[in-house]
């Protein structure tokens, strides 16, 4: 093993020697190696002063330069304590926007990986499609040492033939509230999301125990809604519920915001009045609050005809009479996310070390 190691360090020095630098990233992919394995070379050779480590970049040490804390030689290094490991680090995070929801999950992101004295970059999408390995790409050429993905899959899962290269990317990756099914090769990865699925359910144990027995959830297609669904319905079987209308099927057609937005307002409208719907879970809440005084107009009194949760819990206490809400741990999403990739990150964290999956339980947030 070990002349194997001097073998690899003595690569690195001649490539650094003849380049002057090379980015970490690219060197990894050269060499063949892992990221995290060149990295644990890299802090031994900076600690003998060999090289020169900056930001997601390692260069040559030149004559007469006097080495910095990261390069001075030291007889004993000292060890970094797994899962404090960070400083230097650049981590780089994709996803959709930094609005609305995201908001708290990048803030949550950054407050962790600063902590650590590592820094944050972001890249945005817009939803758009291929523009999640774009942006990828670009934080991996600016220096990146893992990334945070929060890949554009409509579901929140990719579908078929989708998203194989989140799993082939060179440095540690972790999705950010995104899921690959057993099989997938992006299902290896380690990742952090909320469990929506349980939210919906907790939602509707709530309005079981109110006395509601037949519930609806109104929910357009995001890459939230197949979990909703999913909890939602093992919930409505497990607590022997009377089924609510199923959800209109979509056309071949896509449909505009506005038609979305009536499709919504004439399901539970129909639900109320033809099905003896009592109660409904919205996601999301800008989606109630608009619906709300469109179903009074239309004679379906809230709560006196159809008790609302909402899920998201954004602006759902800003309502008219504010709503109670399910509420994802989005900020603790974030911050879990990023200390798993500094964990992943850390010398002092093995290769083999077992990938993690992690599901955060929403909370359920009960308003007047």
């Amino acid at each position: 093993m070990r002349p194997h190691v001097d073998q690899r360090q003595a690569r690195v020095r001649e490539l650094v020697r003849a380049r002057g630098s090379v980015r970490v990233a690219e060197l990894a992919q050269e060499l063949g190696i892992s990221p995290v394995t060149l990295r644990r070379d890299i802090e031994a050779m900076a600690a003998r002063g060999e090289i020169h480590r900056m930001h997601g970049v390692i260069g040559r040490v030149e004559p007469g330069r006097t080495p910095t804390a990261a390069s001075a030689p030291a007889t004993t290094p000292a060890p970094v304590p797994a899962g404090r490991g960070g400083e230097g680090l650049v981590v780089g995070m994709v996803v959709p926007t930094t609005e609305y929801y995201y908001a708290d999950v990048v803030r949550g992101a950054r407050e962790a990986v600063e902590a650590r004295g590592a820094r944050l970059t972001v890249g945005l999408t817009r939803y758009l499609a291929g523009e999640d390995r774009t942006q990828a790409d670009r934080l991996l050429s600016t220096g990146a040492d893992g990334l945070l993905l929060t890949p554009n899959w409509e579901a929140g899962s990719p579908g078929p033939g989708e998203g194989a290269w989140t799993a082939e990317l060179p440095v540690p990756t972790v999705l950010v509230e995104r899921w690959a099914p057993p099989g997938h090769p992006a299902a290896a990865l380690d990742r952090v999301a909320s469990d929506h699925a349980h939210g919906a359910a907790r939602a509707v144990q709530h309005l079981v125990e109110l006395g509601h027995r037949r519930i609806a959830l109104a929910s357009r297609s995001t890459p939230t809604s197949a979990r909703l669904r999913a909890g939602y319905e093992a919930a409505v079987a497990a607590l022997g519920l009377e089924p609510a209308p199923d959800w209109p099927v979509a056309g071949p057609d896509p449909l505009s915001e506005a038609d979305l937005f009536a499709r919504t307002l004439d399901y539970l409208c129909d639900a109320v009045a033809k099905h003896g719907v009592t109660a409904a879970l919205i996601h999301s809440d800008t989606d109630a609050i608009m619906l709300i005084p469109r179903l009074q107009a239309r004679g379906v009194r809230v709560p006196e005809d159809l008790a609302v949760i909402t899920y998201d819990d954004e602006v759902a206490g800003m309502a008219d009479v504010p709503l109670s809400a399910v509420a994802p741990a989005k900020h603790e999403v974030g911050a879990r996310a990023a200390a798993l990739l500094l964990d992943r990150l850390s010398p002092a964290t093995p290769q083999d070390a077992p990938r993690q999956h992690l599901e955060l339980l929403p909370l359920l947030t009960i308003r007047t």
